[in-house]
């Protein structure tokens, strides 16, 4: 906890941070500055709520990258990761530049502090240096700032005591005696000078969130970074106020001399400051000398804290593949990202050179800058906080307060300030060192140049990083079902939640498939993997279940075909990439159910793991069928095993993916979340579908989640009849007279010729080639069906018969004269079934 304290104080920079902006407060809203470093902090707390809150959910070193992307979707969250890299980077430019120059004053050299060569030259060695630091390890980093750190507050509280007894002891002409009219904000001159010094106020307390940067290197990640956060604010705000007050009352806000209004020392307020307030004798040149030390060191203390952040969002940003995986290394032996922080440190130089060579001083437009991405992501996230938990906020007083009231005045905060800062006052050319003349806008503050210049050049290439996951996702949801099939048989609701990002998505299937006899196929899928390839493996075994499940294959043969389908996509010849693609359907998880209404009998078998869960419709009990764990598809095992469950009329069955727990803290408390929401069986599928979702995924998804429910129903005695014939030729005569009348009964005599004559061919070839008992069963549903069943093995062909045949036409007329026909196999021997359209109005009722 100490530690984390200590990096976000240390990332906010207080002698740096005090040095750099308190004179540029000052010369914009005069006497009030103590209230604007006052009300800077109301929004930075705020949104340091927000990040514990999303913390404690998610403890994420890419933090508002991360968190932004479960809210809102990669693009949103793209955006946020590069807010932090602009900040960062742009802040190190500028912080790197400082503590070249206090180098150097520290040192004597006066003239090296001002000239630009040189002092650029020393910055690009200064992030160099601390890069290094931040490489060997977030151990050594955090040593380094605790005793930086410790020794700056002293200096500084030592400063601030000394200013203020001297300021009602031996005063300067300069002192002032605190009033009650610093702390009133609306003695500021107007609403745009108010929100400017805010703007500016809040880069004092940027950098506490480097503590939540690190979550993933602390112990209790989901609690410490952000109480750290929350505390570490809470400091600055005693620092700042205390700092601000006192240095306002001893020096004024005038403009000449040791003012704090003098626009000569607006970037290092502290020097003249201190050496005014130590004095030139006994220790004062020495006091002097330790708080230019500070600056500097709290200057180098910041461009090291501000690798950190910065390097593990560019990591995590990695790790989610919005930026090249190879900037998702880590170190073997110091346990650091490797490659994100020496090239975000690489970037840091070419960026200060660059603007060296742009802006006539860096240092006050950069800082401007800094504020802009500061408001962009810190309001993102505190809008990403409230949409994460809005299904929660309701739950309890503390939820609605501290995850969704405070983050969403800190986001709007943020966003209001964003927007007037970037085109209401920063854009004035008048209020910046530098301006630039744009076409068709004409001439802009540099520092609105800089910002949003920087921002638009992340919103062009988000378009290009997000192009895979909006393209897989859109693959995706237009390979899986857009409505599922109505059938008799049961009622079915799915829903589908695609992962956050591109490394996430495109993994599940689900699928409702109409079979012969009334029958339906169940079916939930998981590739492994993620993106193009996965979504494209998916597509391909969806494809290849809907035909094997038509050739009425039972649950454990349908998946042994799977299964050799996936090994010959493994080894198809031809393919430069055959082993990336065989590692993508290798490992595939699915559960295939087959539910019959007729006799109220579920056949089941898994490859993997099996999810499955079955409510009873009397009790709500919820129960798991143990299903034999067949091994994944493409992997070596045992053959898959089917068992037969007997379900009752009104079970509600549950087929999902194991990304439906992934939230819970074990997958078996999410199985009791969602037991709990099924208790409930008699609300409507679609209601049962949203809870289970609001309950086991209350946020966005690191990988693809599918649930699948169904309602059984059986099929009412009155719309089907069956018979028992004996091997006799004389039962011919007798079933179409039987089957004739039961279609008279049910009014479709019209459809007594084709029946008669379907059912003589296929019980006439029962007798003649297989013998044995036959069964015959009529159904009516959406349309006719006929089964005939024998104890043969061996199912009929159809073809075309020669002029001289002496059989073979009697399949061909059947299959000219109904719907569609067909052969399914069973335990004691084969079904040859045939289906024929019904007009509309001769439909069952609930039809």
């Amino acid at each position: 906890m100490l530690s984390s304290v200590v990096i976000a104080m240390a990332s906010a920079g207080p002698a740096y941070s005090i040095a750099a902006t308190l004179g540029l407060i000052v010369a914009g809203v005069g006497l009030q500055a103590p209230i604007i470093t006052i009300l800077a902090f109301v929004p930075m707390l705020l949104i340091a709520y927000a990040y514990r809150e999303l913390n404690a959910s998610n403890a994420d070193c890419g933090t508002a990258f991360t968190w932004a992307t479960r809210a809102f979707g990669p693009r949103a969250g793209w955006m946020a990761g590069w807010g932090i890299i602009v900040a960062d980077v742009l802040f190190m430019t500028n912080v790197a530049e400082i503590a070249g120059i206090y180098g150097f004053r520290l040192l004597g050299f006066e003239s090296l502090a001002h000239d630009r060569l040189w002092t650029t030259v020393a910055g690009i060695v200064w992030i160099a240096v601390m890069t290094a630091i931040c490489y060997v390890g977030i151990e050594l980093s955090a040593a380094v700032q605790r005793w930086l750190l410790c020794l700056e507050i002293a200096v500084l509280i030592l400063l601030a005591v000394t200013a203020l007894v001297r300021a009602y002891t031996s005063a300067p002409p300069t002192a002032l005696h605190v009033s009650a009219s610093w702390f009133n904000p609306f003695e500021v001159s107007s609403g745009k000078t108010l929100t400017a010094g805010i703007v500016t106020a809040v880069f004092l307390y940027w950098g506490w969130d480097t503590a939540v940067s690190v979550n993933e290197e602390t112990v209790d990640s989901a609690r410490t970074p952000g109480r750290a956060a929350i505390t570490s604010t809470v400091l600055l705000l005693v620092t700042y106020g205390l700092v601000s007050t006192s240095a306002q009352s001893f020096a004024g806000v005038g403009t000449s001399g040791i003012g704090l209004g003098n626009r000569d020392h607006a970037g290092d307020v502290l020097s003249g400051l201190g050496d005014a307030a130590f004095g030139s004798h006994g220790a004062g040149p020495f006091l002097s000398r330790l708080l230019i030390l500070m600056v500097l060191t709290s200057a180098v203390a910041c461009t090291q804290t501000s690798i950190l952040p910065l390097a593990r969002t560019v990591f995590s940003m990695a790790a989610h593949k919005a930026v090249p995986s190879q900037l998702a290394r880590v170190h073997r032996r110091f346990l650091t990202p490797t490659w994100s922080t020496v090239c975000m440190g690489a970037v840091s130089i070419v960026v200060l050179v660059l603007l060296t060579l742009f802006s006539g001083n860096i240092l006050a437009d950069s800082i401007d800058a800094v504020g802009l991405a500061i408001t962009f992501y810190y309001g993102l996230t505190g809008f990403a906080c409230v949409w994460y938990y809005r299904r929660v906020l309701t739950h309890s007083a503390r939820d609605f307060v501290f995850m969704g009231v405070l983050p969403g005045l800190g986001g709007l905060m943020m966003l209001v300030l964003f927007f007037y800062a970037a085109f209401y006052v920063y854009a004035n050319p008048r209020y910046n060192t530098t301006s630039v003349d744009l076409p068709l806008i004409g001439r802009t503050g540099g520092a609105t140049v800089v910002g949003l210049g920087a921002l638009l050049l992340g919103f062009l290439l988000m378009l290009v990083v997000t192009r895979e996951h909006s393209a897989t996702l859109k693959l995706q949801r237009n390979l899986l079902p857009h409505t599922l099939p109505r059938v008799t048989a049961l009622e079915a609701q799915s829903r589908y939640l695609p992962a956050d990002s591109g490394s996430g998505v495109g993994g599940d299937w689900f699928d409702v498939i109409p079979l012969s006899g009334t029958r339906v196929g169940l079916i939930v899928g998981d590739v492994l993997g993620g993106g193009l390839r996965a979504a494209a493996t998916m597509g391909r075994l969806r494809t290849g279940v809907q035909v094997l499940a038509r050739l009425d294959l039972t649950p454990d043969e349908l998946l042994s075909r799977l299964d050799d389908l996936v090994e010959q996509t493994a080894y198809e010849p031809g393919v430069g990439h055959a082993r990336a693609h065989a590692d993508e359907a290798r490992g595939v998880t699915c559960l295939y159910a087959v539910y019959d209404p007729v006799s109220g009998r579920c056949s089941l078998a898994c490859a993997g793991q099996s999810l499955l869960m079955v409510v009873e419709p009397f009790t709500g009990a919820a129960d798991r069928p143990r299903v034999p764990p067949g091994p994944p598809l493409g992997m070596a095992g045992p053959p898959h095993e089917s068992i037969e469950l007997q379900l009752h009329p009104g079970t509600v069955v549950a087929l999902f993916s194991r990304g439906l727990l992934q939230s819970a803290d074990t997958p078996e408390a999410g199985i009791a979340q969602l037991a709990r929401v099924l208790a409930d069986f008699r609300r409507p599928l679609r209601e049962l579908c949203d809870q289970a979702v609001a309950t086991l995924l209350p946020g966005p998804v690191d990988e693809d989640a599918t649930l699948l429910l169904a309602r059984t129903r059986m099929l009412d005695q009155k719309q089907f009849a069956q018979w028992e014939l004996a091997p006799d030729p004389a039962a011919v005569a007798v079933i179409r007279t039987t089957v004739g009348k039961q279609l008279d009964d049910w009014g479709l005599d019209d459809l007594a010729f084709t029946t008669e004559l379907v059912l003589s061919e296929l019980v006439t070839n029962a007798i003649r080639y297989v013998g044995g008992p036959i069964q015959v069963r009529l159904i009516r549903d959406r349309t006719l069906i006929c089964e005939v069943s024998d104890v043969g093995h061996s199912a009929p062909n159809l073809h075309h018969a020669a002029s001289d045949d002496e059989g073979g036409r009697g399949l061909f007329i059947i299959a000219q004269m109904t719907h569609r026909w067909g052969t399914r196999y069973t335990p004691t021997g084969k079904t040859i079934w045939t289906e024929q359209t019904l007009p509309p109005d001769r439909l069952p009722p609930d039809h």
